[in-house]
């Protein structure tokens, strides 16, 4: 899969967050997002899944045959887009039917998280850096080329931020594409950076909630 972005400009509220990004990214290519916040990173991802229609600019997607770009990719969010009271496996076996391609099934992918003893749990009863995980397990789940990640590290500890650079690194060696919004250092080598200024004083960007 290739990706190119041109000269990609966002609005939102009326206001012109931010213009002028360009990039391209291919083969086990990563590009880590930076800015202030409020700059539109989270926004910036939301225009890549299709969910916020871009103010100006162009998005070109290659070598997916006629998939579109929001079939082809991962979305981890602020928030977890998990439904509380389904347990671990429940919920990433919704995602894996919902978006087909399976790749493993939700007991593996939860135990490469460290978390094979919540797959019968009710999400509700795990900790904030156990949902965390078990949403990154819906990366595992499916196989999709591209994985979009926001703040990714939210709530994880040492140990699993670590799982979550090898995984990435995997997806990367497989090929796959990382963007990732970030504050710090995830792990991403050779990753290129976009750092975002906002073209306003921006107001603070919405928590996207997606699944």
């Amino acid at each position: 899969m290739r990706l190119s972005v041109d000269n990609l400009a966002c609005r939102r509220s009326g206001r012109r967050i931010f213009s002028g990004l360009t990039f391209a990214l291919g083969p086990g290519d990563a590009l880590a997002v930076t800015g202030r916040n409020g700059a539109g990173k989270s926004s910036l991802l939301a225009i890549l899944s299709g969910r916020l229609r871009p103010d100006a600019g162009r998005i070109d997607l290659a070598e997916v045959g006629e998939a579109s770009l929001p079939e082809c990719l991962h979305v981890v969010g602020h928030r977890d887009g998990l439904k509380s009271a389904l347990t671990a496996g429940e919920n990433l076996l919704f995602a894996q039917k919902l978006l087909g391609a399976a790749r493993l099934p939700p007991r593996g992918a939860l135990e490469r998280l460290g978390l094979g003893h919540a797959h019968d749990l009710p999400v509700g009863y795990l900790s904030a850096g156990q949902r965390r995980r078990v949403a990154l397990a819906r990366l595992l789940v499916c196989e999709r080329p591209l994985w979009l990640l926001d703040e990714p590290t939210a709530a994880l500890d040492t140990a699993s931020q670590a799982l979550l650079a090898d995984l990435m690194a995997a997806h990367r060696a497989d090929g796959g594409l990382v963007i990732a919004a970030t504050h710090q250092a995830l792990g991403l080598d050779g990753a290129a950076e976009l750092r975002i200024e906002a073209s306003v004083a921006p107001e603070p960007e919405p928590m996207e909630d997606w699944a």
